[in-house]
């Protein structure tokens, strides 16, 4: 059972790294921009052997590096770091080290905190490079909606079950979300504790939304506020990571639909699900 903790007001963030590269010192060069409180950063590191944490953590007095002790995957990693935080911090943001942070970007999401008593999540609005916004803010994948956007997603994207999965149409407004994008994420930690943070089965994908339903199912509420807005700029991968990761994505998926559907009436609709996530995945591996 989890302990009921009193959080205090500060901040921190949490960011879980692999290697970063140079994406880490942009992070880190914007993040003073993003809000006007100081901020404790952790770098909650995989395993990296790229020398890019140890050296940021060596030049910024409000860093620290928290070895995980192993490539425990993107939830697995933000719990380590957020469990080396003292209980003074009350409030983290959750971020992939590859964002650049808007002016005032964290501080939205705060002010946004004090209008939803009851949010347990806040994400921003998401821009791409080229200036896209992306659909960080969605709605929970049912087995319908799930399964029409695994199967179809990647060769029918106007699909009905993808444009009603991904949100596409709807209007950029602060509003409740079914689940928001782990890539940014401010998180009451009495929340985050509520739920014992993100479910570690999930290696990488699907881990936010299922912390989103999650934390839907214990009255809290994920909410889009897209006045703050920060800037994914991405990570490289080799060939290699880039197939893994398709085949994590296939997992966690089915992992995410299975869970939720247990029991011998939905084995059939499993059995089905997982046939045609397998098939996919070797059509888009190939």
């Amino acid at each position: 059972m989890t302990d009921v903790r009193t959080y205090g007001d500060e901040l921190a963030v949490v960011t879980v790294t692999y290697s970063p590269g140079e994406t880490l010192g942009r992070f880190l060069d914007t993040l003073p921009r993003a809000t006007d409180r100081p901020v404790r950063v952790v770098l909650a590191d995989n395993g990296s052997t790229d020398g890019e944490p140890e050296r940021a953590a060596a030049e910024h007095d409000h860093v620290d590096l928290v070895p995980t002790g192993g490539n425990l995957g993107y939830g697995g990693g933000a719990n380590r770091g957020v469990a080396s935080l003292g209980t003074e911090y009350g409030w983290v943001v959750i971020a992939n080290p590859d964002l650049e942070w808007q002016p005032g970007s964290i501080d939205e999401l705060l002010a946004a905190a004090k209008r939803w008593p009851r949010g347990g999540s806040f994400g921003p609005l998401i821009r791409e490079p080229g200036g896209e916004v992306y659909p960080s803010a969605r709605m929970l994948p049912s087995i319908g909606r799930g399964a029409g956007h695994a199967v179809f997603g990647k060769i029918w994207p106007g699909n009905p079950w993808t444009r009603a999965y991904r949100q596409s149409e709807a209007e950029i407004t602060e509003r409740p979300a079914g689940w928001l994008s782990g890539s940014c994420l401010l998180l009451r930690r009495e929340a985050f504790d509520s739920i014992d943070g993100f479910d570690p089965r999930y290696f990488m994908y699907f881990e936010d939304v299922d912390l989103g339903d999650r934390l839907r199912r214990k009255g809290w509420l994920n909410i889009y506020a897209p006045k703050a807005e920060v800037m994914h700029i991405g990570g490289r991968s080799t060939s290699k990571a880039a197939k893994r990761m398709l085949l994590e994505h296939h997992r966690s998926a089915y992992r995410y639909l299975a869970d939720r559907h247990p029991g011998p009436l939905w084995a059939p609709l499993r059995l089905a699900l997982r046939a045609a996530l397998a098939l996919r995945a070797r059509i888009e591996t190939r």
